[in-house]
């Protein structure tokens, strides 16, 4: 039995009953709902709202492999998983371009005010002058990750003129003539936008921290549409207000779960919402029609399914 535990296209649905595959529909089911279904499962499809740890995958006695929709395995025990022969894969290729899109957005807003002029057009605000932008030819962009959704985004970029440096720890060599492979204190140096395209782990997770912004030279437009923990809320509030930096566009949060927030993390998000030079988005950079196709085409595919 397949339990499918997130909103998923038809065509995953259509390809396992025209395959004979059994399977469950439930994208409404949380993590102590899977906890009762998990021991009849012999496969799983998920996205982000169930932690699959170790006593999930303990109770998932049958489970020979989980498929993750999206990117980020950080809430799958993975090695753990292997450790007990089941297969774990995922489907970034399936919504990085979606991301790269939505990164795209935030940059191009925030270089225009956008979202502060259409703001106060509302409040019957006319302002020019007040409004007047930067352009993106010219600039220079660091993209720190390079795999999926960082490739992705410069692939975008390259139709603008500006100088791409990016850096990934775990790759060499992509380098070409559209992006010059560069190590973090350039990008730290010379970058006029930060785009952070990374995995949440142990060594990323508050990759900017108070450090991470006292290295910074030319006081760049920061973009996170990776992890929210990436950035460290705190560290993030103190760069805006010693401009530090120019302006931050986020599409994830520390903490995304707003019923959840104490008296601190309530007031940190006003501040953040109530600035002209922050948008925050609620994570939805993947979340296009087309990338929920491309995700499950790619899923079936990796489990040997189409």
């Amino acid at each position: 039995m397949i339990i499918i535990t997130a909103p998923v296209h038809p065509i995953l649905l259509d390809t396992l009953k025209d395959k004979g595959y059994p399977f469950v529909y439930l994208p409404q089911l949380d993590y102590n709902g899977l906890l009762v279904e998990i021991p009849s499962a012999t496969g799983l499809i998920v996205a982000t709202h169930i932690k699959i740890d170790r006593k999930m995958i303990d109770l998932g006695s049958q489970l020979k492999w989980i498929g993750r929709l999206g990117s980020g395995m950080e809430h799958i025990d993975v090695a753990y998983a292997n450790g007990k022969n089941i297969i774990c894969e995922s489907s970034p290729e399936g919504n990085r371009n979606a991301v790269a899109e939505h990164t795209l957005g935030l940059l191009l807003n925030l270089l225009r005010n956008i979202n502060k002029s259409a703001n106060e057009l509302k409040k019957s605000l006319w302002l020019r002058e007040e409004n007047r932008g930067f352009e993106l030819a010219g600039k220079v962009v660091g993209i720190i990750g390079f795999g999926n959704t960082g490739s992705a985004f410069a692939k975008l970029l390259s139709s603008f003129d500006v100088t791409i440096l990016a850096y990934d720890k775990y790759k060499v060599g992509f380098g070409n003539e559209k992006v010059k492979e560069s190590s973090e204190e350039e990008i730290y140096k010379q970058a006029d936008v930060i785009s952070f395209h990374v995995p949440l782990n142990a060594e990323t997770q508050h990759m900017a921290d108070s450090h991470f912004f006292e290295a910074l030279s030319r006081k760049p437009l920061l973009i996170n549409s990776s992890r929210g923990k990436i950035i460290e809320t705190n560290s993030l509030i103190y760069a805006i207000k010693s401009a530090m930096i120019s302006g931050a566009a986020l599409d994830v949060l520390e903490n995304e779960n707003l019923t959840s927030y104490s008296d601190e993390e309530r007031d940190s998000l006003s501040f953040l919402t109530n600035q002209n030079n922050v948008i925050i988005t609620p994570h939805i950079a993947g979340y296009s029609y087309e990338a929920t196709y491309k995700m499950s085409c790619i899923l079936l595919e990796k489990l040997g399914m189409l």
